[in-house]
């Protein structure tokens, strides 16, 4: 009886402890997920000509 009721015990645990691993993976994709868009949409606003002007400098002979 003792065996069964460690057995239990044990598996109780595992579960709970794959459940609190899932959750900790799901937080990292999210994080990660938050992070990469942020990132994309300066990058996005960044981009763009440089300069309008181009006929500022007088090409080379």
């Amino acid at each position: 009886m003792y065996a069964l009721e460690m057995h239990q015990v044990k598996a109780a645990e595992l579960l709970r402890r794959a459940e609190q691993e899932r959750l900790v993976a799901e937080a990292r994709r999210v994080r990660r997920a938050a992070r990469r868009g942020a990132r994309d949409a300066v990058h996005k606003e960044a981009e763009g000509p440089v300069s309008t002007d181009r006929d500022r400098f007088v090409h080379a002979a």
